[in-house]
């Protein structure tokens, strides 16, 4: 090989634009979002993939630690987070309808999500993607036209799944709605159903 094929070599090798210098606050909120288990799975891939480059990981392996393939990606990563900061863990708007509802509306989706339902007011005692439609359509701070979809949407974006939210309920115990109003059912035999277990 001559000296000048092992120069370019080299320079290939040489990063473009290299990560910049974090902030003391930049360097928390990646931390922070790289831990969570309500941020997106999006940002969370994003935040572990510049703090492994912050390291001095190169981008391939940067990329497989956040459980990603291709190193090219983490590099426009780290040009657009030298260009725009914390807003480059935002995944940008690909295309498809817009967005009806916004910041305050998704915030408002996730409140309800949180609280946890009563049979008495709700009908329920864990939500439901229906249930929680049915109660954020009727409260007088709600949504009125949210659909199901946009109430998945915005639950799988933060991070949760049905499976994982649920609110408690007990065990031989479920809440029945019928024509007279809802009914706690309970089964007699749940505790010796739980002994044989």
């Amino acid at each position: 090989m001559k000296v000048s094929d092992r120069k370019g070599a080299a320079m290939s090798r040489l990063k473009k634009d290299p990560l910049r210098p974090l902030t003391a606050e930049e360097a928390a909120v990646l931390a922070r979002i790289g831990r969570s288990q309500v941020e997106s799975a999006v940002r969370v891939a994003r935040a572990a993939m510049i703090l492994a480059v912050a390291r001095g990981e190169d981008y391939q392996r940067a990329a497989r630690d956040a459980g990603r393939r291709s190193g090219a990606a983490v590099s426009h990563l780290v040009a657009r987070f030298n260009a725009e900061g914390l807003a480059a863990l935002d995944p940008r708007r690909g295309g498809g309808q817009p967005r009806v509802y916004g910041l305050e509306a998704t915030e408002r989706i996730l409140r309800e999500a949180r609280r946890r339902p009563t049979p008495e007011a709700d009908g329920t005692a864990a939500w439901s993607l229906s249930t929680l439609k049915k109660a954020l359509r009727s409260a007088p701070d709600g949504l009125p036209n949210v659909s199901t979809f946009t109430i998945w949407r915005v639950l799988h974006e933060a991070g949760a799944t049905h499976q994982r939210s649920r609110s408690w309920c007990p065990t031989g115990a479920v809440v029945r709605v019928r024509k007279t109003g809802s009914t706690l059912v309970t089964d007699p035999d749940a505790s010796a159903k739980k002994k044989s277990d």
